[in-house]
């Protein structure tokens, strides 16, 4: 049965006027609220305060600057990396050093720590507390040294070794033939640390230094015997670093899908973490300062910011976006409980500063790093 159509009908009086009231409320919010939004933007441009200092108030940590980074296209890994860096107050402080002992020398070759040591130095000597800046001559210094770019870490870690800013680890082999002890010193800049499903970083750290049984195609090779022999390994920290800095392997090669796949797992990182037995200094504890986070389903898609602690607030660096945030947004980059979650935004790479040592802002630079 088909309805029955409404005859048109005019308004009562009463009604009428509360649509009017209506109409008028409506229009003198919408103008308040463009007047509103006229007067924050006047009141930026008018006293110069970027939305970032209005935040911080009075409160703007003296002598700072907080700068984001324009991305080239494919460089959001890589400036999320350089800002962690740059919050990592030794490592700044020494850099800077680096670039006054050497930006006056004729013949020196610009290399990509130099480029490196160039772009803090215009961050930090600044006029102004906020804003972006294009870190050009250090992506163009990567791209010549590596055709892969993500390769840029490795051109770095050459010139932090040679500069004596790498931290060592002990490999230790115990021959179960004739019982021989043989220890490799080696160098690390990060650790790169295999996660599990709803695991901790802390449990995580004890499977990284754990005594592992090589055999079968990975048996070791003994001076005494001469020979390959099954052997138990164990690494142990030499010197407990004053920055620790934690790879999550999120990417695993899969042999079955001939590529590689992210894991999802949500591993927890706390905020204040202890190495215990895994260094020879001895419940050495550190306070986190910085995660690179990575933003996608995929190896070969997605996208990287870095949070960032610095004078005990947390900021978010997105590229050129830099914005506060609340400490209890680094919870939600945990990982999924479950595989198949619409959750794709987890933690990648760790900073931890040693606390008492020259770790963050809070330390001794001079320690180095």
């Amino acid at each position: 049965m088909a309805k029955l159509a409404r005859s048109p009908t005019t308004s009562p009086p009463a009604a009428a006027a509360d649509k009017h009231r209506s109409a008028a409320g409506s229009g003198l919010r919408s103008l308040a609220s463009a007047a509103s939004g006229w007067w924050d933007r006047w009141t930026v441009i008018g006293s110069g305060l970027s939305k970032l200092e209005r935040a911080f108030g009075d409160q703007f940590p003296e002598g700072e600057r907080y700068f984001g980074l324009e991305n080239f296209g494919n460089t959001c890994y890589c400036n999320s990396v350089l800002q962690a860096l740059y919050y990592c107050a030794p490592f700044r402080e020494q850099l800077l050093e680096y670039y006054r002992r050497n930006r006056n020398l004729e013949d020196a070759e610009e290399n990509l720590l130099t480029c490196l040591a160039d772009l803090f130095s215009q961050i930090s000597a600044s006029k102004k507390k906020t804003g972006v800046i294009a870190p050009k001559r250090f992506i163009q210094m990567v791209r010549k040294l590596n055709e892969y770019f993500r390769g840029y870490m490795h051109q770095l870690l050459m010139e932090l070794e040679k500069n004596h800013w790498l931290h060592g680890y002990i490999r230790i082999f115990r021959c179960l033939m004739c019982e021989t002890i043989t220890a490799k010193d080696e160098t690390f800049f990060d650790l790169s640390v295999d996660i599990e499903q709803n695991s901790s970083l802390t449990s995580c750290l004890k499977n990284f230094f754990s005594t592992e049984t090589l055999n079968a195609d990975d048996k070791f090779f003994c001076d005494k015997c001469c020979s390959l022999q099954e052997a138990e390994k164990r690494m142990k920290i030499k010197k407990a670093p004053q920055i620790l800095v934690i790879h999550l392997k999120r990417f695993k090669f899969i042999e079955q899908l001939n590529r590689h796949k992210k894991l999802s797992y949500r591993v927890v990182y706390p905020l204040e973490l202890k190495l215990s037995s895994n260094s020879a200094d001895a419940d050495c504890e550190y306070s986190l300062f910085a995660v690179v986070v990575h933003l996608g389903s995929g190896p070969n898609q997605g996208h990287y910011v870095a949070m960032i602690k610095s004078h005990d607030h947390w900021l978010s660096f997105d590229d050129d976006n830099v914005e506060m945030i609340p400490e209890s947004t680094l919870q939600t980059f945990y990982g999924s409980y479950h595989e198949y979650s619409g959750n794709t935004d987890h933690g990648y790479i760790l900073f931890y500063g040693r606390i008492g040592g020259s770790g963050n802002e809070k330390t001794d630079s001079s320690d180095g790093v």
